[in-house]
């Protein structure tokens, strides 16, 4: 964590640098806004805590700049002899917070924390949309649970690594979506190249997977290049790798160990550099134990392994899911958006789903067109799962009355959209005690935004 301090008194600027640093924060102190104008920059990971009255520039002239430079890189403006209008001045220029002396050394790190975790997600995002604009056909991995908030920090954290990764999963869980993920954001320029273990036949495994010389076999009229060699400096996946044939395992293990290939019909050894990600909907070490699947290869695959959730296990992402669906099938028919109410919603977060997200996807295209029936709701026996009932909270209770009043009343969608986001930013407003910037990071959005919608929908900040 890192903080820039620009304070022109000397004894004030050593105090408040020490209360910093005794917070964790690594602190450069400077008694102008030209000393520390050089180490401001796009990318700078951390927080600016200026006075406003400095020689030279002042700390609101400091802030513009900032502003101009990188709009989301958070600035704390300090003043001795501020009043309400320099404080709607400075946020209205984009501060990220606003603090009177003499201020409590609490009050200061509560914000320069909440500024520092804002900038550390916004840098996060930003590497991100960098790593998708290399690959924009990559899908999103949709939800806000915890099993797909804990997804996301392990594509984060593993996909640049370039291991090989295991990833276990039932049909439909979106194990291909994951394997694209972790391909985009690992960063390499080669091709991700997709193979369907149990799709292929075996007579031709060894070529698809291998490639040929010339001459290899009957019909091989001409040097054919292999999936693992295509994907050199990408990525493969290895989809039902349980289905992989044994004697071709053998084979497998032994490229991943050396990276170096041959041809099927070939002597000379081709350099690999590709990743594989892995992915089976059966319990490989199991398998392997009945002889089915062989343990060393287990193990050379699953340097890293990741499980995906089935979608019972995360209900609380179907409404996401859902919405993120029809929105896509009602662009590719061109029909309109259809409509439904918090009942049919909740006959949906406890319907069983055997197919899981796959299933969801094709539910939502029936719906769009007119076509699917409400599914059948889980038996009255079985008890909701425990992380599921752990996830509902009073937010999406009040949420869903709403939803079904407005729906009784004959709201559409975009409206019932509307309520539930004011909603939202009701309870918000009020676990923050009105506090705006607090109740911006509680829900995740800039500050500008929340104020945008404050007006919008004609909110006071004081309003509980």
């Amino acid at each position: 964590m890192q903080a820039i301090l620009i304070e022109d008194e000397a004894a004030l600027r050593l105090a408040t640098a020490q209360t910093l640093e005794l917070g964790g924060f690594t602190v450069q102190a400077y008694a102008s806004a030209e000393e520390a104008l050089p180490l401001l920059r796009a990318d700078f990971p951390g927080v600016v805590v200026t006075d406003v009255r400095l020689p030279g520039r002042s700390g609101l002239e400091l802030l513009a700049q900032v502003t101009a430079l990188d709009a989301e890189l958070p600035v704390i403006v300090v003043t001795g002899h501020g009043d309400v209008t320099m404080a709607v001045a400075a946020m209205r220029s984009g501060a990220y917070d606003f603090i009177e002396k003499p201020f409590a050394s609490e009050r200061l790190m509560d914000a320069v924390r909440r500024a520092q975790e804002r900038r550390s997600l916004v840098l996060e995002n930003r590497e991100l949309r960098a790593a998708r604009a290399l690959h924009p056909d990559t899908p999103d991995l949709i939800g806000r649970s915890p099993a797909i908030e804990h997804l996301k920090v392990l594509v984060r954290n593993v996909g640049p690594a370039g291991v090989d990764i295991l990833i276990n999963g039932q049909t439909g869980t979106g194990k291909e979506v994951m394997a694209r993920l972790l391909h985009a954001a690992s960063g390499r320029k080669g091709n991700f190249v997709a193979i369907n273990c149990g799709a292929l036949p075996e007579s031709v495994f060894e070529s698809e997977i291998f490639g040929h010389e010339a001459g290899a076999f009957t019909g091989a009229q001409k040097r054919r290049i292999g999936k693992l060699e295509y994907a050199n400096g990408g990525t493969v996946f290895l989809d039902e790798i349980e289905s992989m044939p044994m004697a071709l395992q053998v084979k497998l293990l032994r490229v991943l160990q050396e990276r170096r290939l041959e041809r099927l019909g070939g002597n000379e050894g081709v350099a690999l550099d590709c990743r594989v990600v892995a992915a089976s909907k059966a319990d490989l070490l199991q398998l392997s134990a009945q002889g089915l699947f062989r343990e060393d290869l287990y193990y050379r695959i699953g340097v890293v392994t990741i499980d995906l959730p089935r979608l019972r296990e995360r209900r609380e992402d179907i409404p996401l899911l859902l919405a993120h669906f029809v929105q896509e099938a009602a662009l590719r028919y061109q029909r309109p958006l259809p409509q439904w109410s918090a009942q049919d919603m909740a006959a949906w977060q406890a319907a069983d789903w055997p197919g899981n997200v796959r299933e969801l996807r094709n539910f939502a295209e029936r719906l769009t067109l007119g076509l699917a029936p409400s599914p059948a709701p889980a038996p009255a026996t079985t008890a909701p799962p425990a992380a599921a009932a752990a996830a509902t909270t009073t937010a999406t209770a009040t949420a869903a009355a709403a939803a079904a009043a407005a729906a009784a009343a004959g709201d559409s969608l975009p409206q019932q959209v509307d309520n539930f986001e004011r909603d939202l930013i009701l309870q918000a407003l009020s676990a923050a005690d009105g506090n705006v910037a607090l109740a911006a990071d509680n829900l995740s959005v800039p500050r500008k935004t929340l104020y945008d919608k404050l007006k919008k929908y004609q909110i006071s900040p004081g309003k509980k």
